[in-house]
This record gives C-alpha cells, sequence and structure tokens, in this order.
C-alpha cells in the first residue's frame, strides 16, 4: 500500500520543527520510564488516586443538548512526580513538544487527568460514556481506556499502537529535530550507557537491543539502506514514499488492509547488532565530548534507533493494560495514511483481541478533512455500553 501524496506535501508546506530542545533531562527521563511502569498497570495505578480527587466547576451552562462545565483540577502527575510538568501544564493547560520527554509527560498526565474526569462523570451522572479522538487525539483517548477498571467505548481515529513509526519513518520524522538529538545523543554517554538499560519493552516490533530479545540477520545500516528515503537524514530533502493511491470514496467495513514492503518490516523489526559493537568499542563511552568533535558516522542511525526504543517505551499499547471489554473498540484507519505507518509495528487487534478495525480510502489529511462524518461515534457501540451498565447511553468525550 502506498502513502498519500497530499499527506507528503501538507508536510512539506509546514516548517514546524519537533523536539526543538533535545531528548529532555536524562533525569526526568528515568523518572519517566519508572512511573510508566505504575500507570502501565490498571491495578497499581487505581491505588495511586484517591476517589474522590477535587475537581472545581466554576460556572456550568444549560443547553437543550448539552450541558457545558467550566472548570478545572490539578494534575495528578504534578503530585505523583514533582516538578515533571512544565508550569503551564499543571492547571488545564497543555505545552508544545519541546522535548521528546515531553510526549511521555503528556501521555502519563492524560491517563490520570482522564481517570479524575471520567469518576466526576459517573458521580455526577453522566454515564455510560464513549471515549473518541481522531489522530493524537484518538491516541490520548485508547490511553485513557486502558486506565479505566469498566466497559467503556472507544473509537480511536488515524492513530496505532505506538508513536516510534511515526516520529522514525512516517512524514513528522522530517520534522524532527535530528541534528540536536544527535548532538546530545553523542555528547551525553548517558542515554548509551544508562537510559537504554531502563527500557523493557521488547517486543517483535522492538529496535531494543538485549539477549532476550529476538535477533535479526541485517545489521542496522542494513536496515537503513533499504529503507530508502523513508528514514530522515540531515540535510535532505523530503521525498514521497512512491505513488499514492488515488483517493477513492468511502471504503470502510471490516478486514484486513494490504501489507507493505518486505524493506519497511524489516526496519521496524530489526535490531541494533552494529550498534552494540560499536558501542562496545566507542571512546565515547563514559565521557562527555565536545559536539564538534564527536563525529560518527552512525550517529544518525543510532539516535533513530533509540529514538525507536524510547518511543515504544513509553507509548506503545502492549506497555499498558488491555482494556476491560474490546469488544466495545472500533478503530478508523486511513489507508495511505503517511503520518501514522502501521507497517512492521504490532496492530491494535494484536494488542487487544477483540477489537474491529475499519480503513478509509486515502491518506491522513485527507480523512480529517473530508470524512469526519465517519469518525462519529456509532450509536450502537454506545447503545451496548448502556445495556451493560442498566442505563442508557448519554454522550461521549473526545479528545482533540
Amino acid at each position: 500500500m502506498g502513502v498519500s501524496r497530499l499527506d507528503v506535501f501538507y508536510r512539506r508546506l509546514l516548517l514546524t520543527k519537533l523536539f526543538i530542545g533535545g531528548w529532555g533531562k536524562p533525569e526526568d527521563l528515568k523518572r519517566i520510564f519508572e512511573f510508566r511502569k505504575i500507570i502501565g498497570n490498571r491495578e497499581r495505578c487505581r491505588s495511586i488516586l484517591p476517589e474522590d480527587y477535587p475537581v472545581h466547576i466554576n460556572k456550568t451552562e444549560e443547553h437543550v443538548d448539552c450541558h457545558i462545565h467550566d472548570g478545572f483540577f490539578f494534575s495528578p502527575l504534578e503530585h505523583l512526580v514533582p516538578g515533571i510538568l512544565p508550569p503551564e501544564s499543571v492547571k488545564a493547560r497543555r505545552s508544545c513538544l519541546k522535548n521528546v520527554s515531553d510526549l511521555f509527560v503528556m501521555g502519563g498526565a492524560l491517563i490520570l487527568e482522564s481517570t479524575v474526569l471520567l469518576r466526576w462523570l459517573e458521580r455526577e451522572g453522566y454515564w455510560p460514556l464513549g471515549m473518541t479522538g481522531i489522530s493524537m487525539g484518538g491516541y490520548m483517548a485508547s490511553l485513557a481506556v486502558t486506565n479505566w477498571p469498566k466497559p467503556i467505548p472507544l473509537i480511536p481515529c488515524l492513530s496505532w499502537s505506538t508513536a516510534s513509526s511515526v516520529f522514525t519513518t512516517g512524514v513528522l520524522s522530517k520534522a524532527v529535530n535530528w541534528t540536536e538529538l544527535e548532538k546530545q545523543y553523542a555528547i551525553n554517554s548517558v542515554y548509551e550507557t544508562e537510559i537504554i538499560k531502563l527500557l523493557d519493552y521488547c517486543g517483535t516490533d522492538s529496535f531494543k537491543m538485549g539477549p532476550d530479545c529476538p535477533k535479526s540477520v541485517h545489521s542496522l545500516e542494513d536496515l537503513l539502506v533499504l529503507s530508502g528515503d523513508v528514514i530522515p537524514s540531515v540535510g535532505e530533502t523530503s521525498k514521497a514514499r512512491g505513488e499514492a493511491a488515488a483517493e477513492g470514496d468511502l471504503l470502510i467495513g471490516e478486514g484486513s488492509e494490504e501489507g507493505g514492503t518486505r524493506d519497511d518490516q524489516l526496519l521496524s523489526s530489526g535490531t541494533n547488532t552494529g550498534m552494540r559493537n560499536r558501542q562496545a568499542n566507542n571512546p565515547l563511552n563514559g565521557k562527555k565530548t565536545d559536539s564538534s568533535k564527536c563525529y560518527r558516522p552512525s550517529l544518525h542511525q543510532e539516535s533513530i534507533s533509540f529514538m525507536k526504543a524510547v518511543m515504544d517505551e513509553c507509548t506503545h499499547m502492549a506497555n499498558f493494560s488491555v482494556p476491560v471489554d474490546t469488544s466495545l473498540i472500533i478503530g478508523v484507519q486511513a489507508k495511505e495514511d503517511a503520518y501514522i505507518p502501521r507497517t512492521g509495528v504490532l496492530s491494535l487487534q494484536e494488542i487487544w483481541p477483540g477489537c474491529e478495525v475499519r480503513y478509509l480510502n486515502g491518506g491522513h489529511i485527507s480523512a480529517y478533512l473530508f470524512k469526519q462524518n465517519v469518525f462519529r461515534m456509532p450509536r450502537g457501540v454506545l447503545a451496548v455500553a448502556g445495556r451493560a451498565d442498566g442505563g442508557s447511553a448519554t454522550g461521549h468525550i473526545r479528545y482533540i
């Protein structure tokens, strides 16, 4: 399956850069990885938040078809991992993704904050509810549902099982500030000598290295050569990866999408044996070096591999609890999505057996702009939840 030319073209129009601050503080990454082990387990996370966590409502507007509540609450993450949140995120706001670590902080905060909101809504009688979102919003909704201890409908749209492919092989990889990431990775040896050891995720779609991980006959260099222009290269311009299929009419239903190329599968499933060998003989290990002296031919490849590993650790759905009732989950994907590559990573059906995935013709941008009607929460899903809960469906929470 090709990728949407509209997705590639649209990304070229945007000049914004991601992760301009780099990886984030090594100390913060260590704390995040440790806390991920808690929030990734629904039962462990359940006990760390009081049932009556305070939510402050300033005013309520009653309309014919809805009630609008204006209020706030303080993010529980600030209490549980003090100082990890940017100041503007402590009270009902979000910051930009300045550092790679900010994405992981956002995910952790989202899980806790969603639990607070869902508990409040349940107490106030707004139940049952469903959760939905588009793109990153779909991923956020998925995270929230993994932590909820009861059946709840979920419609994740244009999102998938991990963010690692988004920032290493998708068109957004071209927006990543690889120059800064490579410099920090080379100068500070803590990333490859300490942080890499804290990563637990080792699925079949992971780059993580270790004696228990599946081995590949290909080195990382071979994988990067095979992948062609999919991998971002500093100083190179973006190229479309093949011709995209024409944007067709809506095609929605069950069934599977066509598989990708063998190159893509190898890219996402291979391990980095070459990197381990280089690290063993690397004079930078254990030292901090001036950036002007840290030329390493493999530095870009190593940075990509490290990005894949840390992204899988903190964003891969396999690292979080399976939702209580996966039959209430319907994912909606774009077949030629260049923003959310699905090739070579575990599918939602593999991680959440029993869920359903439907596919649209076209790419990420065209689906977002022209097929919003498909993303509306299906009434049947909410009705099922209402019967299971002994009530009637009342609405849904949408992440944007």
